[in-house]
């Protein structure tokens, strides 16, 4: 290899680690076997995306410089190739692969099957202890499916107290129960479908308690939660459709799972020079998200440069 051709090499480089993904969420499947009230990320008819395209679609984010791997849904347990679609972003070399699952469909043959496959995080959220109108994402209906994944489950297992759907102090059983069993607690509040929240004065004081007592980890280098609730803004400059991204079954990038109305491209057009365009777009919406992950994404570049408003 000449000069040259190092030194475009270096640069090539150099754009990865500047704008490349650190964490993209795919969806594989719109379906979900519940109906959350308060959810607008599934349908009850979608079928599995082919896990083939799944694979293509993987292979091109890791040609990017992706580092971590989130996959989602609807219902991800509901596609019959989950645990090749994990091993498959293990064989591409993601620094790490996720899922975020409901946990319903969480038996002990698939969790042996993703310990197989090599899955090293599981997100559950739920939402209080007694099942009602809005959601039957609760304690009472994964209580056995959470003992399955403390007896078997070789991959990390974060459990989320969800504040806005059932009353407030269920959420702080389900942090504590979390705990009790080992896994790792978070807290939650639902969002609407623009990504923004508000909370009773009853559901702030719940947050409150249980935000002082669970560990915190790097992911808690903000305090954008109580900002927000606080003042109803939380300024930060947001890295989507870079740092982040939203792939959709149908192979569409866009900002986050909120924006799917807005800006989009689809993902085999998608190029570095995109990364580095979106990287220093202005989002409206970023001052009152709630999204997280973006949030996690995006803060490690909070000092670099973004375009005005």
């Amino acid at each position: 290899m000449n000069v040259s051709s190092v030194a475009v090499s270096a640069r090539a480089l150099v754009a990865r680690m500047m704008y490349s993904p650190i964490l993209v969420n795919v969806v594989i499947i719109r379906r979900c076997n519940l109906s959350c009230g308060y959810c607008n990320e599934y349908d009850d008819k979608s079928k599995p995306v082919p896990v083939e395209i799944i694979e293509e679609r993987l292979a091109k984010l890791r040609d990017l410089g992706t580092f971590g791997m989130c996959i989602t849904g609807g219902e991800p347990t509901m596609h019959p190739d989950l645990p090749r679609i994990v091993r498959r972003c293990r064989e591409l070399g993601y620094v790490r692969t996720g899922m975020i699952s409901n946990g319903m469909l969480m038996k002990p043959e698939l969790i042996r099957e993703l310990n197989d496959a090599g899955l090293q995080e599981l997100q559950i959220s739920i939402d209080g202890v007694k099942a009602n109108e809005t959601t039957q994402k609760v304690l009472d209906n994964l209580d056995k499916r959470l003992g399955w994944l403390q007896k078997h489950a070789r991959f990390n297992v974060t459990v989320s107290g969800v504040i806005g759907a059932c009353p407030p102090e269920e959420a702080y059983a389900v942090a504590e129960h979390a705990n009790r069993l080992g896994f790792s607690p978070r807290i939650s509040i639902v969002h609407d479908s623009t990504g923004g929240l508000s909370l009773s004065a009853e559901e702030r004081r719940v947050f409150d308690r249980i935000t002082d007592k669970i560990p915190k980890t790097w992911m808690d280098l903000t305090n954008f939660r109580d900002q927000l609730i606080r003042d109803g803004r939380a300024p930060f400059k947001c890295r989507a459709g870079s740092r982040y991204l939203y792939v959709d079954e149908a192979g569409i990038v866009t900002w986050c799972s909120q924006t799917r109305d807005g800006w989009k491209k689809p993902l085999a057009d998608f190029t570095v020079d995109d990364l580095r365009e979106q990287f220093y777009t202005y989002k409206s919406c970023q001052d009152t998200c709630t999204i997280g992950c973006v949030r996690q994404a995006s803060q490690l570049d909070n000092w670099r440069a973004q375009d005005r408003p």
